[in-house]
């Protein structure tokens, strides 16, 4: 049930405990773009779940047919999944005959994490 707004208590701020403050400088427009480019392939489910089966691969890489497989899905579909990743920067993906292979790029993570959440970096081991 919903507290009515009447019993809402309201902090009394006055203005002489407000003032103002820079919270940080803004992030490079271009370097915004990446980063939101970035976190919309990380916000799918699918997406993640690449991410993930990729991460817990005993050497770090996975081939598309094992993406599929473990996927359930599609050849193209996962292609198409694997190329926003690939686009985005934060896949490496490594041509060997007609078979592609992908890792995870650590160090775009570690950029992304570092510029979105700065505050939080040092407490990773990321």
């Amino acid at each position: 049930m919903a507290t009515p707004p009447t019993s809402i208590p309201i902090e009394d701020v006055n203005e002489e405990r407000c003032v103002p403050c820079s919270p940080g400088l803004l992030i490079d427009r271009g370097e915004v773009d990446l980063l939101t480019a970035q976190l919309k392939a990380m916000a799918d489910q699918t997406r993640l779940q690449i991410v993930h089966l990729i991460d817990q691969a005993p050497a770090g890489e996975l081939c598309v047919c094992d993406l599929t497989e473990s996927l359930d899905l599609a050849q193209p579909t996962v292609s198409r999944h694997l190329k926003i990743l690939t686009t985005t920067g934060l896949l490496r993906r490594e041509q060997r005959g007609t078979w592609a292979w992908f890792s995870i790029r650590w160090d775009a993570l570690r950029k992304l994490r570092k510029h979105a959440f700065p505050r939080g970096i040092d407490c990773s081991p990321l």
